[in-house]
């Protein structure tokens, strides 16, 4: 399936996180010691973050995470854009682990070449929550195997990322309807 952005929206995300790489000084996020990839893949609900300009308004939004027998990693990412009953997006990438991380640091390919860094900074020991974060500090996102996070979990997660050195001023709650994220 092919992701449902235009060329243009391509671009200007891939241009987003080129410029992201480059701007910030900040010494590298350190991921978690080790993912286990069988426990880690499957359906994980975006409950925060900071955000992409594609993800600014999503609401519902739900990443699922499938190994293939390459060794690659299917993300999906689908979410209503704009209201709980917006139109449904979809964008599909393809991840590889980076060698020498123990499965925490992933380049996700958005557009033709261009990769994006992912690295897993936080994840709670049952697998049940998770913070996403870059180098650069221009995005990251919590995920939550559940839709319903606590107050205090999702302060936490925005905490660590202050402390990362993020602008939490963009931070972002995704809201999620149960009507409509129940289908996913």
């Amino acid at each position: 399936m092919r992701p449902c952005l235009s060329a243009r929206h391509w671009w200007l995300l891939a241009a987003l996180l080129w410029i992201g790489s480059v701007a910030a000084n900040l010494p590298a996020i350190r991921p978690v010691p080790h993912v286990d990839l069988g426990r880690f893949m499957g359906t994980w609900y975006l409950v925060g973050g900071i955000p992409t300009v594609f993800e600014r308004d999503a609401w519902n939004a739900v990443e699922t995470y499938t190994l293939l027998k390459d060794g690659s990693i299917r993300t999906t990412l689908t979410f209503n854009q704009g209201r709980a009953n917006g139109p449904r997006k979809h964008i599909e990438a393809p991840a590889r682990v980076r060698p020498g991380t123990n499965n925490a640091v992933w380049d996700v390919r958005v557009f033709g070449p261009v990769k994006a860094q992912y690295v897993v900074a936080w994840l709670r020991d049952d697998y049940s929550l998770m913070v996403v974060a870059r180098d650069s500090r221009d995005y990251a996102w919590v995920f939550s195997r559940s839709k319903q996070v606590s107050a205090d979990d999702l302060e936490h997660a925005r905490q660590q990322l202050r402390g990362w050195g993020y602008n939490v001023d963009k931070w972002r709650r995704v809201p999620h309807t149960a009507t409509l994220a129940a289908r996913d």
